[in-house]
């Protein structure tokens, strides 16, 4: 992908589903910023050298494999199932879902081996056809392009293999669920090729820094909290600080204020420890980006 003229970046996303919100929000907590999107199929930033196409997710693969786009942002089980050859970059912890079988209320499918010759009816028969080998079961596949849940009430399959988020579409087909076969979550992905065009190569580092930014930032909060000086050494080992804490002075003597980046979740394990002694005005505040 040699190019002797510099140009923008191109990125795929999601024209309309579950991904395209949340990467859009992505974007612009890395600084960029998209007007007037709605209804076109491309649009270009004005703070980032980058043209965003709107997109069918089943297309995103193949059209960043074949250099129509230069990276994008999809599905892992997209990515799995069009088998493209593409690299992928970096895990978005957004769009998670899972790929499960599904069967009727009167039916039971308590394990893999009660697939064996069954009919599956499913939008990913890659994804399904390679969980079988693994498995070592024979069954036969039915391929469906959408409205996967009805298959068993019309009598076309036993059970079905879609994406499940919720369970709701299942209930409201009589489905229960089953087992997982494939894990997914958004990712983005590039052109094997963009590291030949040395313009484009310095941009996709630069977009990827930023959302690894945001990705830990997301991952990690803001704390601060007076502590009394007394307490100060045994809180200390219980912060796990992305770097030594930072300590304040306070006109109260007796105390310091405290302030931390710790993991997002790690607080709920240690409040009440926090509390006991003495800690108080705690506050843990979002952190829109963290650069290393």
């Amino acid at each position: 992908m040699k190019n002797n003229e510099s140009r923008n970046i191109k990125l795929a996303i999601q024209k309309k589903g579950r991904l395209t919100e949340k990467s859009l929000e992505l974007l612009k907590l890395c600084g960029i910023d998209i007007e007037n999107y709605s209804e076109r199929l491309v649009v270009s930033s004005n703070t980032f050298p980058i043209d965003i196409f709107f997109l069918r997710d089943d297309d995103i693969p193949e059209y960043v494999q074949d250099g129509v786009a230069d990276i994008g942002i999809v599905g892992e089980n997209v990515v799995y199932e069009k088998k493209a050859e593409i690299e992928s970059l970096e895990n978005l912890g957004f769009g998670k879902c899972k790929i499960m079988m599904a069967y009727p209320d009167s039916a039971s499918l308590e394990s893999p081996q009660d697939l064996m010759n069954k009919t599956i009816a499913t939008s990913y028969p890659h994804i399904v056809r390679e969980y079988l080998k693994k498995e070592n079961i024979q069954a036969k596949i039915i391929e469906l392009s959408g409205s996967v849940e009805i298959a068993p009430t019309l009598g076309v399959a036993d059970v079905v293999c879609d994406i499940v988020s919720t369970g709701n579409t299942l209930m409201m087909n009589k489905l229960k669920k089953g087992f997982t076969v494939f894990e997914s979550q958004a990712v983005l992905i590039s052109n094997k090729e963009l590291a030949t065009d040395g313009n484009l190569e310095t941009i996709k580092q630069d977009l990827l820094r930023r959302i690894r930014s945001v990705l830990s930032a997301r991952r990690s909060k803001y704390l601060m909290m007076n502590v009394p000086k007394l307490s100060l050494e045994k809180i200390m080992k219980l912060i796990p600080s992305l770097r030594s804490p930072t300590i304040v002075p306070l006109a109260d003597n007796e105390s310091v204020a405290v302030h931390a980046v710790i993991p997002s979740d790690y607080i709920w394990n240690i409040v009440d420890i926090l509390k006991n002694e003495g800690a108080s005005g705690i506050l843990l505040m979002p952190i829109e980006n963290m650069i290393p």
